[in-house]
């Protein structure tokens, strides 16, 4: 096939050949080109699709556009109220401008920016109090977030979010914190326990005042109660009557008598 073909041409050929295939280069839709001529960057990024370098003249730097999600190792952290903690974090970011995170100050943007998450997150953590830490984790999420943002923009990275995870608190705290917490609900059930009472009270003295200007409610109140305990066979109850209700029928009893004297009279 290659008869008559000097060795060296066919040489050459495979050179050429192998050249084209790495002058060729392929970036996905997430992925960014950013390209050195001779050693000066070339206004513009290229990709996606199909990238010529040609190299030695031109070398290439492969970037990511996609969300990273890096963990923010867990941190020491003496509060505003000097308890000492151990808080790590989640941070998600991404590169906008990829030329800027190829040539910006820093040689390695993942290292700086996760170097730079954890020395905010001890500084902005290490001026609030412990119960604001707790109560309050999306306001000082978006404070982190902001401070981080405005650090790496010129790097070309965009933080997007930063969340707390989670927050080790030392085992006496918690202790003090759960006896807290004990003490605030007996402190409401005793306050709840109150209020009703003091209802209870009150409807007790309109009631009271209701019977006190009707005698004849206060009778037929007792004899209700009466009936209910005549239900009621295992036990005997000695249920005091004031007179109050049977001075009715005492006098009746009396006018009953007088009539019945008048008439034998007669």
């Amino acid at each position: 096939m290659f008869e008559g073909i000097p060795f060296s041409t066919i040489v050459l050929v495979g050179i050429v050949i192998l050249y084209v295939l790495s002058v060729v280069n392929v970036l996905r839709e997430y992925e960014r080109g950013v390209i050195f001529r001779l050693g000066r960057l070339l206004p513009d990024s290229k990709g996606p699709g199909l990238i010529l370098v040609f190299w030695p003249i031109d070398r290439m730097e492969r970037i990511s556009l996609r969300m990273v999600a890096m963990d923010v190792p867990s941190q020491d952290i003496i509060t505003k109220d000097n308890v000492s903690v151990k808080v790590n974090a989640i941070v998600y970011f991404r590169v906008i401008e990829p030329n800027s995170a190829v040539v910006s100050a820093v040689e390695n943007y993942l290292y700086a920016t996760s170097q730079l998450s954890q020395t905010t997150l001890r500084s902005v953590l290490g001026q609030v109090e412990l119960d604001d830490l707790l109560s309050k984790r999306e306001e000082l999420n978006d404070r982190l977030q902001s401070i981080l943002d405005q650090h790496t923009d010129p790097w070309g990275i965009k933080v997007s979010l930063v969340e707390i995870k989670t927050v080790d608190l030392p085992a006496e705290m918690q202790r003090a914190m759960a006896r807290q917490a004990e003490a605030e609900r007996e402190r409401s059930a005793k306050v709840i326990h109150a209020e009703g009472e003091f209802q209870a009270a009150a409807r007790l003295q309109q009631a009271g005042g209701m019977l006190a200007s009707e005698p004849v409610s206060v009778q037929l109140r007792y004899l209700s109660t009466l009936s209910e305990i005549a239900t009621e066979q295992n036990s005997t109850i000695v249920f005091p009557l004031p007179m109050d209700v049977l001075s009715p029928l005492i006098q009746m009893v009396k006018k009953a008598g007088a009539q019945s004297g008048g008439e034998s009279e007669d």
